[in-house]
């Protein structure tokens, strides 16, 4: 069996994660997102995979190649008109003429999940659609159904079906184009999945299979950082860089070749330190840390549940938590991030819209590539700054920050 990978996305409630880097190869517990849906369908013997990429297309593709270091078989589709679900898994009919699993990129996906997916598809030789139970259902596609065969579904709605919504995870059968090719545009001007599957009912039966609770669908920034608390949750110890005698690594600690860790450090598990980073002397390194290649995390800086992208420099006093910081960015001697209330209540994110409840009591910033602070900077819970912004010497920083700001 093959696979289609739609990843054409813009990722724009990502921003300024997404401003020049695609949501596929936003770094996630050890690698790109795109990576772990990559290793899932491997795990399930599925090789020959088809990537449907957009925004940043080349990125994805020169990062991946033809998948041959992987063991996997990839090809590629750009989508030149984001025009909704159903049309990007129309845009592969040329490259599937068999039966294929359709996921969607920015949804976390397990193998033992995928692995039940492919055996009801077995069991029943048509259609099935993963479903899961989550506590908003108005912000997906809603589902009815009745002894795992779907009865109706409803995108994005005020009054859903139920708590069950689709969970981007699908079996097709090739006869799924010629009901994509029926599909008219919704009342929101785009060709969904969801119009397609609800016509599909009334010829043939698709069937729906619950999935786990670690299913997750990265939309916003602190689904990233959910994903990687999920993912990081199983890792499993592998010293292969350089530890110098004097640190602590308690708990599971990757730490790849060709980093450093220094004496001194204190690294509680799980903490990933990828190749080239440069790690102490004498820091703090929490659970559910994440680094990515070639990262310096300096003395007295403790950081903790964050990713932190390549070549970052946390180096001097610096406290960072809860939060996700882009590549090239470097802190002044002394900058903190809050994550915390004063009041104990929700960290609100700015978006553009407006405040957006992020569901956590600890959240803190979310940095743009190339952003740099001066010496004693603070930076406050659930800001968003953008890229190439430079933050002054003692500078107070809250909310929403426009690209290239420079704010003293």
């Amino acid at each position: 069996m093959k696979a289609l990978i739609l990843a054409a996305g813009l990722g724009s409630r990502l921003k300024p994660l997404t401003s020049n880097t695609p949501k596929p190869l936003l770094f996630v517990a050890g690698k790109p997102f795109l990576s772990h849906t990559l290793a899932a369908l491997r795990d399930n013997g599925i090789t020959e995979i088809c990537i449907l990429t957009g925004w940043k297309a080349m990125k994805i593709r020169d990062y991946y190649g033809d998948g041959s270091q992987l063991n996997l078989n990839l090809t590629y589709i750009e989508q030149k008109e984001l025009q909704g679900t159903a049309s990007a898994v129309l845009c592969a009919e040329n490259h599937l003429q068999e039966p294929f699993v359709c996921l969607n990129g920015d949804v976390l996906t397990t193998s033992e999940d995928l692995a039940q997916m492919l055996s009801a598809y077995e069991q029943t030789k048509s259609e099935v659609m993963g479903i899961v139970k989550v506590d908003n259902p108005s912000a997906f596609g809603s589902v009815a159904q009745e002894d795992n065969v779907l009865i109706d579904i409803k995108e994005k709605s005020s009054a859903p079906l139920s708590d069950f919504i689709n969970a981007g995870l699908f079996v097709f059968t090739p006869e799924i184009f010629r009901f994509l090719r029926a599909t008219a545009p919704s009342a929101r001007g785009e060709y969904e999945i969801t119009d397609t599957l609800r016509a599909m009912t009334k010829e043939k039966t698709v069937y729906t299979q619950p999935l786990s609770d670690r299913w997750l669908d990265i939309g916003m920034p602190q689904d990233l950082l959910a994903a990687n608390t999920l993912l990081m949750s199983t890792l499993n110890s592998n010293i292969a860089g350089e530890v110098e005698n004097g640190a602590v690594l308690k708990g599971p600690v990757v730490v790849e070749e060709g980093a450093l860790v220094r004496a001194g450090a204190y690294i509680e598990g799980p903490v990933y330190i990828s190749t080239g980073c440069d790690v102490g002397p004498n820091c703090y390194l929490r659970p559910y840390t994440a680094l990515a290649p070639h990262v310096r995390i300096g003395a007295a800086v403790e950081v903790k549940n964050s990713i932190i992208m390549a070549h970052t420099h946390i180096p001097h006093h610096n406290y960072v938590g809860d939060s996700i910081i882009g590549e090239n960015c470097n802190l002044g001697a002394g900058t903190k991030i809050a994550n915390l209330r004063f009041d104990g209540k929700n960290v609100k994110l700015p978006f553009a819209d407006g405040l957006v409840d992020s569901q956590r009591r600890k959240m803190g910033a979310i940095i743009g590539d190339s952003v740099s602070t001066g010496i004693n900077a603070m930076i406050n819970a659930g800001s968003i700054i953008f890229e190439n912004t430079t933050i002054g010497p003692g500078a107070l920083v809250s909310g929403r920050i426009a690209p290239g700001s420079r704010l003293s």
